[in-house]
């Protein structure tokens, strides 16, 4: 029997793809990947996008997710990249999209990607800005040097497979609590692994070097994740496809 084909032309190819740099906010930090998935594709049609479509019964819009965030944190650097079907203004494009969706869901920056490699490939690290409420500043510190004088610090991580182990340590770039006027916070990079090590598995590796429990839920922000320079700093995954900026005469 010969395999059915849809009927009509082929769908276009894609012309331009776009590199989308976008925030989870306020309460839409609650929002899952699913959910996110949903709405920006729903924003694209509203804002009339020109996606190109993959083939087949079922066409889907050119979408490539990238590092995205857990439900329950926010973020101010989560990645996607869209192909077109047809050339666009990525400013145009961003203004369009960014009102079509809703507020706390924000899109902050697109730039057309450069030919070659892949995108996913420069997200090798994440900084995370982590606040425990009702921590004592000086116990988190403490934690935080028992913490990174260790080797190996294993937490369990509940998936929907079971119960799985996760070396936090072996992830952990940098930690430091900072100035912050009486409240626990701290600043942490974490190297992209597989699986990959989260807020609440860092909390859980505090809680067992340093039997802290903060009084509420921490509040979890990652504000970058890119390379990994060699000072251990996460820099910025869209220089290469930035243009460069104009120098005025």
């Amino acid at each position: 029997m010969a395999r059915r084909t849809p009927d009509g032309p082929p769908p276009p190819p894609v012309v331009q793809r776009l590199r989308i740099r976008y925030a989870k906010r306020g309460r839409l930090r609650f929002t899952s990947h699913r959910d996110f998935a949903r709405a920006f594709e729903r924003a694209l049609r509203r804002a009339e996008v020109p996606m190109a479509y993959s083939g087949g019964f079922s066409p889907h819009p050119k979408i490539s997710y990238a590092g995205a965030a857990p439900t329950g944190v926010a973020s101010e650097a989560e990645y996607l990249e869209i192909g077109l079907a047809r050339e666009s203004d990525p400013e145009q494009i961003r203004a369009a999209i960014d009102a079509a969706l809703p507020d706390g869901l924000d899109i902050l920056e697109i730039v057309p990607a450069s030919p070659g490699g892949n995108f996913a490939d420069r997200l090798q690290a994440a900084h995370w800005h982590i606040e425990l409420p009702g921590v004592d500043p000086d116990r988190l510190h403490d934690a935080v040097v028992t913490l990174l004088g260790k080797t190996e610090l294993t937490v369990q991580r509940l998936t929907k497979d079971g119960r799985r182990d996760i070396d936090v340590r072996h992830a952990l770039v940098s930690a430091k609590v900072g100035p912050s006027g009486g409240r626990a916070i701290m600043e942490v990079v974490v190297r992209q692994v597989t699986p990959t090590v989260r807020p609440d598995d860092i909390l859980a590796a505090l809680r067992i070097v340093g039997d802290l429990a903060p009084e509420a839920p921490a509040v979890s922000v990652r504000v970058a994740q890119g390379p990994l320079d060699e000072t251990g700093k996460v820099s910025d995954p869209l220089i290469p496809d930035r243009p460069p900026a104009r120098r005025t005469p």
